[in-house]
Protein backbone atom coordinates (compact mmCIF):
# COMPACT_ATOMS: atom_id res chain seq x y z
CA UNK A 1 0.00 0.00 0.00
CA UNK A 2 1.25 3.52 -0.63
CA UNK A 3 2.81 5.38 2.23
CA UNK A 4 0.74 8.22 3.69
CA UNK A 5 1.70 11.76 2.75
CA UNK A 6 4.55 13.12 4.77
CA UNK A 7 2.56 16.07 6.05
CA UNK A 8 0.11 13.75 7.81
CA UNK A 9 2.51 11.06 8.95
CA UNK A 10 3.20 12.34 12.43
CA UNK A 11 0.35 12.98 14.88
CA UNK A 12 2.67 15.12 16.97
CA UNK A 13 2.24 17.92 14.42
CA UNK A 14 -1.51 17.84 14.94
CA UNK A 15 -2.21 16.87 18.47
CA UNK A 16 -0.11 18.91 20.83
CA UNK A 17 2.50 17.78 23.35
CA UNK A 18 3.16 14.14 24.15
CA UNK A 19 5.69 12.84 26.66
CA UNK A 20 7.78 11.14 24.03
CA UNK A 21 10.28 12.04 21.34
CA UNK A 22 8.88 13.02 17.98
CA UNK A 23 11.31 11.33 15.56
CA UNK A 24 9.68 8.62 13.44
CA UNK A 25 11.36 5.18 13.53
CA UNK A 26 12.82 3.92 10.28
CA UNK A 27 10.25 1.63 8.74
CA UNK A 28 11.02 1.52 5.04
CA UNK A 29 14.17 -0.55 5.27
CA UNK A 30 15.78 -2.99 7.66
CA UNK A 31 15.59 -1.99 11.31
CA UNK A 32 18.75 -0.72 12.93
CA UNK A 33 20.45 -2.83 15.56
CA UNK A 34 18.98 -0.82 18.41
CA UNK A 35 15.59 -2.39 19.15
CA UNK A 36 12.65 -0.06 19.79
CA UNK A 37 11.48 0.35 23.36
CA UNK A 38 7.94 1.22 24.36
CA UNK A 39 7.61 4.49 26.21
CA UNK A 40 3.96 5.34 26.74
CA UNK A 41 0.50 4.37 25.48
CA UNK A 42 -1.31 6.82 23.27
CA UNK A 43 -5.03 7.42 22.68
CA UNK A 44 -7.33 10.19 21.51
CA UNK A 45 -10.32 11.46 19.61
CA UNK A 46 -8.68 12.25 16.29
CA UNK A 47 -10.90 15.19 15.23
CA UNK A 48 -9.78 18.62 14.13
CA UNK A 49 -11.68 21.35 15.88
CA UNK A 50 -12.56 24.75 14.50
CA UNK A 51 -14.26 26.64 17.32
CA UNK A 52 -16.13 29.80 16.38
CA UNK A 53 -14.11 32.16 14.25
CA UNK A 54 -10.84 31.10 15.84
CA UNK A 55 -9.98 28.04 13.79
CA UNK A 56 -7.53 25.49 15.16
CA UNK A 57 -6.92 21.78 15.42
CA UNK A 58 -8.41 20.24 18.50
CA UNK A 59 -5.87 18.19 20.34
CA UNK A 60 -6.16 14.53 19.51
CA UNK A 61 -6.11 14.07 23.28
CA UNK A 62 -3.15 11.80 23.62
CA UNK A 63 -3.69 9.90 26.85
CA UNK A 64 -0.35 9.15 28.40
CA UNK A 65 -0.10 5.95 30.39
CA UNK A 66 3.02 4.02 31.31
CA UNK A 67 3.31 0.48 30.03
CA UNK A 68 5.77 -0.55 32.70
CA UNK A 69 9.52 -0.81 32.71
CA UNK A 70 10.71 -2.57 29.56
CA UNK A 71 14.05 -3.62 28.24
CA UNK A 72 14.97 -2.91 24.63
CA UNK A 73 13.15 -5.31 22.35
CA UNK A 74 13.99 -6.60 18.90
CA UNK A 75 11.87 -7.26 15.83
CA UNK A 76 10.69 -10.75 16.76
CA UNK A 77 14.15 -11.84 18.04
CA UNK A 78 15.49 -12.56 21.48
CA UNK A 79 13.96 -9.40 22.89
CA UNK A 80 10.41 -10.80 22.72
CA UNK A 81 8.44 -10.86 25.95
CA UNK A 82 6.32 -13.86 26.84
CA UNK A 83 2.65 -13.63 27.63
CA UNK A 84 3.11 -15.51 30.91
CA UNK A 85 5.33 -12.67 32.14
CA UNK A 86 2.27 -10.37 32.16
CA UNK A 87 0.14 -10.27 35.29
CA UNK A 88 -3.04 -10.75 33.24
CA UNK A 89 -4.05 -11.61 29.70
CA UNK A 90 -3.82 -8.41 27.62
CA UNK A 91 -6.80 -6.98 25.78
CA UNK A 92 -6.26 -7.22 22.05
CA UNK A 93 -7.72 -6.05 18.77
CA UNK A 94 -6.82 -6.67 15.15
CA UNK A 95 -5.24 -4.65 12.40
CA UNK A 96 -8.07 -4.05 9.92
CA UNK A 97 -8.32 -2.80 6.36
CA UNK A 98 -10.91 -0.04 6.23
CA UNK A 99 -11.67 3.53 5.25
CA UNK A 100 -10.39 6.15 7.68
CA UNK A 101 -12.16 9.49 7.58
CA UNK A 102 -10.73 12.55 9.29
CA UNK A 103 -13.17 15.29 10.25
CA UNK A 104 -13.04 18.95 11.19
CA UNK A 105 -15.54 20.18 13.77
CA UNK A 106 -16.99 23.66 13.37
CA UNK A 107 -19.64 25.71 15.12
CA UNK A 108 -23.04 26.07 13.54
CA UNK A 109 -26.51 27.31 14.33
CA UNK A 110 -29.70 25.37 13.82
CA UNK A 111 -32.44 27.65 12.53
CA UNK A 112 -34.75 28.18 9.56
CA UNK A 113 -32.14 29.87 7.41
CA UNK A 114 -31.80 33.41 6.15
CA UNK A 115 -34.72 35.74 6.82
CA UNK A 116 -36.20 37.64 3.89
CA UNK A 117 -37.87 40.98 4.53
CA UNK A 118 -41.28 41.45 2.98
CA UNK A 119 -42.54 44.97 2.29
CA UNK A 120 -46.11 46.00 1.57
CA UNK A 121 -46.74 47.87 -1.67
CA UNK A 122 -49.44 50.52 -1.58
CA UNK A 123 -51.97 50.07 -4.33
CA UNK A 124 -53.30 52.55 -6.83
CA UNK A 125 -55.63 53.94 -4.17
CA UNK A 126 -52.72 55.11 -2.02
CA UNK A 127 -51.35 53.92 1.33
CA UNK A 128 -53.47 51.32 3.07
CA UNK A 129 -53.55 50.01 6.64
CA UNK A 130 -52.23 46.67 7.89
CA UNK A 131 -55.29 44.84 9.23
CA UNK A 132 -53.95 41.29 9.72
CA UNK A 133 -50.56 39.64 10.29
CA UNK A 134 -49.59 36.00 10.75
CA UNK A 135 -48.17 34.86 14.06
CA UNK A 136 -44.45 34.19 14.23
CA UNK A 137 -43.76 30.61 13.18
CA UNK A 138 -46.90 30.32 11.03
CA UNK A 139 -46.45 28.24 7.88
CA UNK A 140 -48.09 29.78 4.80
CA UNK A 141 -48.71 27.80 1.61
CA UNK A 142 -49.90 28.68 -1.88
CA UNK A 143 -53.15 30.63 -1.93
CA UNK A 144 -53.09 31.42 1.80
CA UNK A 145 -53.01 34.92 3.28
CA UNK A 146 -49.61 36.42 4.07
CA UNK A 147 -51.04 39.68 5.48
CA UNK A 148 -54.05 41.92 4.87
CA UNK A 149 -54.39 45.55 3.81
CA UNK A 150 -57.70 47.29 4.40
CA UNK A 151 -59.17 43.83 5.17
CA UNK A 152 -58.17 42.58 1.70
CA UNK A 153 -55.96 39.45 1.88
CA UNK A 154 -52.59 39.48 0.14
CA UNK A 155 -51.93 35.84 -0.73
CA UNK A 156 -48.94 33.67 -1.56
CA UNK A 157 -48.17 32.50 -5.10
CA UNK A 158 -45.26 30.18 -5.93
CA UNK A 159 -42.74 31.32 -8.50
CA UNK A 160 -39.43 33.01 -9.15
CA UNK A 161 -40.57 36.31 -10.68
CA UNK A 162 -42.10 39.06 -8.52
CA UNK A 163 -45.13 40.62 -10.18
CA UNK A 164 -44.16 44.04 -11.51
CA UNK A 165 -47.18 45.25 -13.50
CA UNK A 166 -50.96 45.07 -13.59
CA UNK A 167 -52.12 42.15 -15.72
CA UNK A 168 -55.15 42.61 -17.94
CA UNK A 169 -56.57 40.83 -21.00
CA UNK A 170 -53.98 41.22 -23.73
CA UNK A 171 -50.97 41.04 -21.41
CA UNK A 172 -48.36 38.51 -22.39
CA UNK A 173 -45.17 37.21 -20.79
CA UNK A 174 -43.58 34.91 -18.22
CA UNK A 175 -45.38 36.68 -15.36
CA UNK A 176 -48.73 35.78 -16.97
CA UNK A 177 -47.75 32.11 -17.11
CA UNK A 178 -46.69 32.27 -13.46
CA UNK A 179 -50.10 33.61 -12.44
CA UNK A 180 -51.98 31.07 -14.55
CA UNK A 181 -49.86 28.24 -13.13
CA UNK A 182 -50.86 29.25 -9.61
CA UNK A 183 -54.54 29.65 -10.48
CA UNK A 184 -54.55 26.18 -12.02
CA UNK A 185 -52.82 24.70 -8.96
CA UNK A 186 -55.53 26.27 -6.78
CA UNK A 187 -58.26 24.58 -8.83
CA UNK A 188 -59.40 27.31 -11.18
CA UNK A 189 -60.12 26.24 -14.75
CA UNK A 190 -61.41 27.47 -18.10
CA UNK A 191 -58.12 28.87 -19.42
CA UNK A 192 -54.90 27.58 -20.94
CA UNK A 193 -51.71 27.89 -18.92
CA UNK A 194 -49.48 29.86 -21.27
CA UNK A 195 -47.99 33.32 -21.69
CA UNK A 196 -51.27 35.00 -22.75
CA UNK A 197 -53.69 36.72 -20.34
CA UNK A 198 -56.98 36.12 -22.12
CA UNK A 199 -60.61 36.83 -21.24
CA UNK A 200 -60.74 33.26 -19.92
CA UNK A 201 -57.85 34.09 -17.63
CA UNK A 202 -59.69 37.21 -16.44
CA UNK A 203 -62.77 35.10 -15.67
CA UNK A 204 -60.66 32.76 -13.54
CA UNK A 205 -59.13 35.75 -11.74
CA UNK A 206 -62.64 37.06 -10.99
CA UNK A 207 -63.60 33.70 -9.50
CA UNK A 208 -60.44 33.79 -7.38
CA UNK A 209 -61.13 37.37 -6.25
CA UNK A 210 -64.71 36.43 -5.35
CA UNK A 211 -63.48 33.56 -3.16
CA UNK A 212 -61.11 35.95 -1.38
CA UNK A 213 -63.80 38.56 -0.82
CA UNK A 214 -62.00 41.09 -2.99
CA UNK A 215 -63.43 43.32 -5.70
CA UNK A 216 -64.02 41.19 -8.82
CA UNK A 217 -62.07 43.20 -11.36
CA UNK A 218 -60.57 40.42 -13.46
CA UNK A 219 -57.23 42.24 -13.38
CA UNK A 220 -54.31 41.34 -11.15
CA UNK A 221 -52.16 43.98 -9.42
CA UNK A 222 -48.61 43.43 -8.09
CA UNK A 223 -49.73 44.32 -4.55
CA UNK A 224 -52.37 41.54 -4.58
CA UNK A 225 -49.90 38.67 -4.12
CA UNK A 226 -46.54 37.76 -2.59
CA UNK A 227 -44.33 35.52 -4.75
CA UNK A 228 -41.94 33.00 -3.15
CA UNK A 229 -40.35 29.77 -4.36
CA UNK A 230 -42.46 27.62 -2.03
CA UNK A 231 -44.03 27.53 1.41
CA UNK A 232 -42.82 30.24 3.79
CA UNK A 233 -42.63 30.53 7.55
CA UNK A 234 -43.44 33.88 9.16
CA UNK A 235 -40.44 34.88 11.26
CA UNK A 236 -40.61 38.40 12.71
CA UNK A 237 -43.38 41.01 12.56
CA UNK A 238 -41.96 44.38 11.55
CA UNK A 239 -45.10 46.46 12.18
CA UNK A 240 -48.14 46.43 14.41
CA UNK A 241 -51.74 46.16 13.28
CA UNK A 242 -52.97 49.54 12.17
CA UNK A 243 -49.64 50.61 10.73
CA UNK A 244 -49.42 52.15 7.28
CA UNK A 245 -48.84 49.60 4.53
CA UNK A 246 -45.89 51.33 2.94
CA UNK A 247 -42.78 49.52 4.12
CA UNK A 248 -41.42 46.36 5.81
CA UNK A 249 -44.23 44.22 7.19
CA UNK A 250 -42.58 40.98 8.27
CA UNK A 251 -39.65 38.66 7.64
CA UNK A 252 -40.01 35.09 6.49
CA UNK A 253 -37.86 31.99 6.04
CA UNK A 254 -38.21 28.58 4.49
CA UNK A 255 -40.14 25.94 6.40
CA UNK A 256 -37.30 23.46 6.85
CA UNK A 257 -34.67 23.79 9.55
CA UNK A 258 -31.09 24.06 8.35
CA UNK A 259 -27.69 24.58 9.92
CA UNK A 260 -25.83 27.76 9.09
CA UNK A 261 -22.06 28.00 9.49
CA UNK A 262 -19.79 31.03 9.36
CA UNK A 263 -16.78 29.16 7.97
CA UNK A 264 -13.31 30.67 8.06
CA UNK A 265 -12.17 31.28 4.49
CA UNK A 266 -9.02 29.26 5.17
CA UNK A 267 -11.27 26.20 5.54
CA UNK A 268 -13.25 26.76 2.37
CA UNK A 269 -11.66 23.65 0.85
CA UNK A 270 -13.57 21.55 3.39
CA UNK A 271 -16.93 22.20 1.77
CA UNK A 272 -18.68 22.09 -1.56
CA UNK A 273 -22.25 21.39 -2.62
CA UNK A 274 -23.02 17.82 -1.60
CA UNK A 275 -20.41 17.51 1.15
CA UNK A 276 -21.65 15.17 3.88
CA UNK A 277 -21.90 16.61 7.38
CA UNK A 278 -22.82 15.23 10.78
CA UNK A 279 -24.71 17.60 13.07
CA UNK A 280 -24.46 17.00 16.82
CA UNK A 281 -27.51 18.35 18.66
CA UNK A 282 -27.50 19.77 22.21
CA UNK A 283 -29.05 16.54 23.55
CA UNK A 284 -26.07 14.54 22.26
CA UNK A 285 -27.91 12.98 19.32
CA UNK A 286 -26.51 13.27 15.82
CA UNK A 287 -28.23 13.73 12.46
CA UNK A 288 -26.83 13.57 8.95
CA UNK A 289 -26.82 16.61 6.70
CA UNK A 290 -25.58 17.76 3.31
CA UNK A 291 -23.97 21.05 2.36
CA UNK A 292 -26.52 22.73 0.08
CA UNK A 293 -25.01 26.17 -0.36
CA UNK A 294 -21.54 27.70 -0.06
CA UNK A 295 -21.54 31.49 -0.07
CA UNK A 296 -19.35 33.36 -2.53
CA UNK A 297 -19.22 36.63 -0.57
CA UNK A 298 -16.90 36.78 2.45
CA UNK A 299 -17.39 39.06 5.43
CA UNK A 300 -14.95 40.20 8.10
CA UNK A 301 -15.43 40.81 11.79
CA UNK A 302 -13.05 42.12 14.44
CA UNK A 303 -13.12 41.08 18.07
CA UNK A 304 -11.13 42.72 20.86
CA UNK A 305 -9.33 46.03 20.80
CA UNK A 306 -5.78 47.27 20.49
CA UNK A 307 -3.15 44.54 20.50
CA UNK A 308 -5.87 42.04 21.39
CA UNK A 309 -7.85 42.80 18.24
CA UNK A 310 -8.37 39.84 15.95
CA UNK A 311 -10.03 39.92 12.54
CA UNK A 312 -11.57 36.84 10.98
CA UNK A 313 -13.00 36.46 7.50
CA UNK A 314 -15.79 33.97 6.93
CA UNK A 315 -18.17 32.71 4.27
CA UNK A 316 -21.73 31.49 4.95
CA UNK A 317 -22.37 27.77 4.52
CA UNK A 318 -25.78 26.09 4.68
CA UNK A 319 -26.29 22.45 5.65
CA UNK A 320 -29.58 20.86 4.64
CA UNK A 321 -31.17 18.32 7.00
CA UNK A 322 -33.39 15.81 5.21
CA UNK A 323 -34.71 14.08 8.33
CA UNK A 324 -36.51 16.99 9.97
CA UNK A 325 -38.15 14.69 12.55
CA UNK A 326 -34.71 13.76 13.88
CA UNK A 327 -34.27 17.39 14.96
CA UNK A 328 -37.11 17.05 17.47
CA UNK A 329 -38.89 20.22 18.56
CA UNK A 330 -35.88 22.54 18.38
CA UNK A 331 -36.42 25.66 16.30
CA UNK A 332 -33.02 27.17 17.05
CA UNK A 333 -29.90 26.01 18.88
CA UNK A 334 -26.10 26.10 18.68
CA UNK A 335 -24.73 22.85 17.26
CA UNK A 336 -21.43 21.20 16.38
CA UNK A 337 -20.90 20.15 12.77
CA UNK A 338 -18.40 17.50 11.65
CA UNK A 339 -17.17 18.06 8.11
CA UNK A 340 -15.07 15.46 6.30
CA UNK A 341 -11.62 16.96 5.82
CA UNK A 342 -9.85 13.92 4.35
CA UNK A 343 -10.48 10.25 3.66
CA UNK A 344 -8.26 7.24 2.95
CA UNK A 345 -9.79 4.07 1.49
CA UNK A 346 -8.59 0.48 1.93
CA UNK A 347 -5.84 1.30 4.41
CA UNK A 348 -4.64 -0.56 7.47
CA UNK A 349 -5.87 0.87 10.76
CA UNK A 350 -5.88 0.24 14.49
CA UNK A 351 -7.67 1.94 17.39
CA UNK A 352 -5.96 5.17 18.37
CA UNK A 353 -5.32 3.85 21.89
CA UNK A 354 -3.36 0.92 20.45
CA UNK A 355 -0.47 3.26 19.60
CA UNK A 356 2.56 3.35 21.88
CA UNK A 357 5.18 6.08 21.79
CA UNK A 358 8.59 4.47 21.37
CA UNK A 359 11.54 5.61 23.47
CA UNK A 360 13.57 6.02 20.27
CA UNK A 361 10.89 8.36 18.92
CA UNK A 362 7.85 7.78 16.77
CA UNK A 363 5.09 5.27 17.31
CA UNK A 364 4.54 1.56 17.26
CA UNK A 365 2.04 -1.14 18.08
CA UNK A 366 2.49 -4.18 20.34
CA UNK A 367 1.77 -7.28 18.28
CA UNK A 368 0.76 -10.53 20.03
CA UNK A 369 2.20 -13.67 18.36
CA UNK A 370 1.02 -16.72 20.24
CA UNK A 371 2.61 -16.49 23.68
CA UNK A 372 4.96 -13.65 22.81
CA UNK A 373 4.64 -9.97 21.99
CA UNK A 374 6.81 -7.69 19.89
CA UNK A 375 6.78 -4.02 19.00
CA UNK A 376 6.32 -2.99 15.37
CA UNK A 377 7.10 0.63 14.51
CA UNK A 378 4.44 2.32 12.36
CA UNK A 379 3.92 5.50 10.45
CA UNK A 380 0.60 7.18 11.23
CA UNK A 381 -1.73 8.67 8.64
CA UNK A 382 -5.27 9.96 9.05
CA UNK A 383 -7.01 9.95 12.41
CA UNK A 384 -10.75 9.32 12.70
CA UNK A 385 -12.75 9.58 15.92
CA UNK A 386 -11.60 6.08 16.92
CA UNK A 387 -9.06 4.68 14.46
CA UNK A 388 -5.75 5.73 12.99
CA UNK A 389 -4.28 4.81 9.63
CA UNK A 390 -0.98 2.94 10.04
CA UNK A 391 1.67 1.57 7.70
CA UNK A 392 5.05 -0.02 8.13
CA UNK A 393 7.33 -2.93 7.29
CA UNK A 394 5.84 -6.24 8.33
CA UNK A 395 2.43 -4.82 9.11
CA UNK A 396 -0.43 -6.98 7.81
CA UNK A 397 -4.20 -7.17 8.09
CA UNK A 398 -5.42 -9.45 10.87
CA UNK A 399 -2.46 -9.03 13.22
CA UNK A 400 -3.40 -9.25 16.90
CA UNK A 401 -2.58 -5.96 18.59
CA UNK A 402 -2.41 -5.31 22.33
CA UNK A 403 -4.36 -2.35 23.75
CA UNK A 404 -2.00 -0.95 26.42
CA UNK A 405 -3.45 -0.54 29.93
CA UNK A 406 -6.91 -1.66 28.76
Amino acid sequence: MPEPDADRSDPMTRTGDVNAATTEPAIDGAPDTTAPSPAVGVGGTGRKRRRGRAVAFAAIALVVAGVGAAAAVGFGGSGDTTADSAPAAPKTTKVVKTTVTETATVDGNLDYGTETTLSARPGAGGVGTITWLPGEGTTISRGKTVYSINADPVVLFYGSMPLWRTLVPGSSGADVKEVETNLAALGYTGFTVDDDYTDATADAVQDWQDDLGRDETGTLNPEDVVVATGQIRAATQKVQLGAAANGPVLTYTGTSRVVTINLDVSDESLVKDGTTATVKLPDGKSVKGTVSDVGSVASSATTGTGVQAQTTTTIPVTVKISDQKALGSLDAAPVDVDLVSASAKDVLAVPVNALVALAEGGYGIQVLDGATTRYVPVKTGLFSSSNVEVSGTGLTEGMNVVIPNA
